[in-house]
């Protein structure tokens, strides 16, 4: 199994899970929202002690959680990596032109911090929806555009599909690297223009991988006779129960904490 785990669903069978999926989607929204207004690490310590209670009741493996962390590893390090030579502040240790700072641990521990979360709470809820719950859920969201013309039921199929085909291609990503690397091609040595070149016989087939995957995916379409959203009908409708209103509000609750956490 892949280590990107945005895109994947792993069901259990939970309370999150039965969860209506526009509840999830707006309450995703506004978790990364708010997440991007934090500002200490008081407000970073509730953050992570709200993922970890949606994490214990989804009944997802931690594991599975964070693996996906190692996906991200080399944007972490660029990201500290900047913010901890590039902002200004009183010198701590200087290594050549290269200055740390106070100011600079401390904005790339926040940066770090919050990357993190994002991709939890981001990852959380494609393990939690299936994909016919997140397509359904994004095109009702997005219902009102059809006023003005916009085919809500393609976009959202598309962000599905789209969101969908991460691990997919991921998966063939690392296949095709370990084919390469099985005759004898080296990626790891050499000039910054000799590995770029290096990584030409990967995306050649990847892309190749990728658009045969999509010709397939729209013939089956094809075949069942999709047609978009005319004249098409659920089996299952979504409908909102105490469970999400209840759900909604210890969002809202845990936003107001956030809030009160900046102001500290």
């Amino acid at each position: 199994m892949t280590r990107i785990i945005i895109g994947q669903f792993y069901p259990t069978g939970s309370v999150i899970h039965r969860l209506d999926p526009r509840v999830k989607l707006v309450a995703t929204i506004i978790y990364i929202t708010i997440l991007l207004f934090a500002n200490n690490f008081l407000g970073y310590a509730l953050a992570a002690l709200f993922i970890a209670a949606l994490v214990k009741i989804s009944k997802i493996p931690p594991f599975l959680i964070f693996r996906g962390l190692r996906a991200i590893l080399f944007i972490l390090i660029v990201a500290a990596f900047i913010n901890l030579f590039l902002t200004p502040g009183d010198s701590i240790f200087t290594l050549g032109f290269l200055k740390i700072s106070m100011e600079g641990i401390i904005l790339a521990a926040q940066m770090i911090c919050r990357l993190v979360l994002l991709i939890l709470g981001s990852s959380i809820l494609t393990l939690t929806t299936s994909p016919i719950q997140l397509t359904d859920g994004i095109e009702s969201l997005l219902k009102p555009l059809k006023f003005i013309k916009i085919p809500s039921h393609d976009i959202a199929m598309m962000m599905t599909i789209a969101l969908r085909f991460i691990p997919t291609l991921a998966d063939e990503l690392e296949k095709i690297m370990k084919a390469q690397k099985a005759r004898g091609a080296n990626f790891e040595t050499g000039g910054l223009i000799k590995r770029a070149k290096s990584l030409i016989p990967i995306l050649v087939p990847l892309f190749v991988s990728a658009f045969k995957r999509a010709d397939e995916l729209a013939t089956a379409m094809e075949a069942r006779c999709y047609r978009g959203d005319i004249n098409r009908t659920k089996m299952k409708e979504m409908k909102f129960t105490r469970a999400d209103v209840f759900a909604f509000l210890i969002v809202i609750l845990f936003c107001g904490g956030m809030i009160f956490t900046r102001f500290i």
